[in-house]
């Protein structure tokens, strides 16, 4: 998961909002899907936008990296097409 929802609300929700990552090549294209590289990642990986969710904070695992700016940029971007924003 890349959680998108700033500490603050996370910390005063109990929740983060989130979209889904995975490491299997994806045929979508922007806006659905982003190729995520980070390279603290042990393998290449694909944001799907399309899939956003909101979850406990308490299913949240460790932190595996950070997202640049431009990379959530781009997410933000992708979910403005979307939603048609």
């Amino acid at each position: 998961m890349l959680i998108l929802s700033a500490d603050v609300f996370n910390e005063r929700s109990g929740t983060v909002i989130a979209v889904a990552l995975t490491a299997q090549p994806q045929r979508a294209g922007f806006p659905l899907t982003l190729e995520f590289g980070s390279a603290q990642l042990s393998k290449p990986s694909w944001i799907k936008i399309s899939q956003i969710r909101t979850l406990s904070v308490r299913r949240i695992g460790r932190k595996l990296g950070a997202a640049s700016p431009e990379e959530i940029a781009r997410v933000i971007e992708g979910l403005n097409e979307i939603l048609g924003a």
